[in-house]
């Protein structure tokens, strides 16, 4: 006598531990994967109002006029100049070591305005702002050694007096750097 077999049918895989092997994996990625966040750039703004704000009057002598065209190029005070030799400039404005008529009266009266192409490289105009605020940075690095004998980064502790320390250096050298809207400022050639 011959049987004939039954047929179970296919056979199949046991795919019930495939979901939790699955949801382990992507818990894995999800607590092993930095992602980067692009922060931009630090600037406190003023609160907003509703109010119209008062113009201030600044003598020319104490404005630092920087343009930044379309085409990359920096112009400053009307002139031609390349980013290396920004920061220099800037600190030679604030400072006005030699009293020149040309410089600004003091820091404390000085603004660096800066005015920027629509069509202006994002890497030109952080590379300008970069410039911009390590004029300031190198400003107070050496107040600081020269009131505290330690550079203005390392009072950046808890304590209270390190603070009051930052703020002595602030206000005789204060960050006012004036920002206009972008527009087609310049068409160089």
């Amino acid at each position: 006598m011959i049987r004939k077999r039954k047929s179970r049918g296919p056979n199949a895989i046991n795919a019930s531990s495939m979901a939790d092997i699955a949801f382990l994996l992507l818990i894995f990625f999800l607590v092993t994967t930095t992602i980067n966040v692009d922060k931009g750039i630090f600037i406190i703004l003023p609160p907003w109002s509703e109010e119209e704000p008062e113009i201030a009057k600044i003598n020319d002598r104490n404005t630092f006029v920087i343009l930044l065209n379309s085409h990359d190029q920096l112009l400053v005070k009307g002139e031609l100049m390349k980013v290396e030799r920004l920061r220099e400039n800037v600190i030679e404005f604030l400072e006005n070591p030699y009293r020149k008529k040309t410089l600004s009266e003091s820091p404390l009266k000085a603004v660096v305005s800066f005015k920027n192409d629509r069509a202006t490289s994002y890497s030109a105009y952080i590379e300008v702002w970069n410039e911009l605020k390590g004029a300031y940075i190198d400003l107070w690095n050496q107040e600081s050694r020269r009131l505290y004998g330690v550079d203005y980064a390392d009072l950046k502790g808890n304590k209270k007096e390190d603070k009051e320390k930052q703020k002595t250096i602030r206000k005789l050298y204060p960050m006012r750097i004036s920002e206009a809207e972008p527009d087609n400022v310049t068409k160089a050639q």
